[in-house]
């Protein structure tokens, strides 16, 4: 079964709306972005969501005491990093590493064999932005197989995630802007998206 992770989280109620449509996940966003949100209510956040739903927090380029410290006072569960974090950066934490490779070619796949991150989370290649933006990749470029599970994120909705399953068959899908409206989650989206990856089972 597809895992399902929503991102861009920012309130309890949504976290909480989430987890009770049928999430295995959220994502928190500590970099700059509009989904960013500060410690005490990721922390808040956390600490509200049952025991199972993943807490992961995304992060670009922080320094590893930041996330260190950001990690242990939310409760985090996994990280998630979406900059240029190599591969010693992400060997210095002992949670679960979910690491983004922006594809532009299929070139940017190679050499993930000896990554230490736990699974690479495919997003779509952008020139100025780390993520989210709304746009899907060509999915054709991975479709060979990887040696790292594969967390699908990229312009992901209700309308595609289906198609995107079928062809890529992903541990785990990534949505955030594609369960919004005017930049706030959607909770008909939400579960519109949940059920359409629920039909792929």
């Amino acid at each position: 079964m597809t895992r399902i992770k929503i991102c861009g989280i920012k309130n309890v109620a949504d976290a909480l709306y989430c987890a009770e449509a049928g999430a295995d996940a959220v994502g928190l966003v500590f970099a700059h972005s509009p989904r960013q949100i500060d410690v005490a209510t990721a922390q808040k956040i956390c600490a509200a969501l049952p025991p199972f739903i993943s807490r992961i927090g995304v992060f670009v380029d922080t320094d590893i005491e930041s996330v260190e410290r950001i990690s242990q006072t939310c409760g985090l569960t996994a990280l998630q990093f979406h900059g240029n974090e190599d591969e010693q950066y992400c060997q210095s934490f002992t949670l679960p590493v979910l690491k983004a490779i922006r594809v532009k070619q299929a070139e940017d796949l190679n050499g993930l064999a000896g990554h230490p991150a736990s699974a690479v989370v495919l997003d779509t290649f952008h020139p100025t932005l780390a993520g989210g933006t709304g746009e899907p990749f060509d999915w054709n470029l991975a479709q060979t197989a990887l040696p790292k599970p594969v967390i699908l994120a990229g312009g992901l909705t209700p309308q595609n995630v289906q198609a995107a399953i079928g062809k890529l068959k992903p541990y785990a899908v990534d949505v955030s802007s594609g369960v919004e409206t005017n930049g706030a989650k959607d909770r008909d989206k939400i579960k519109a998206f949940i059920d359409q990856v629920r039909r792929c089972a």
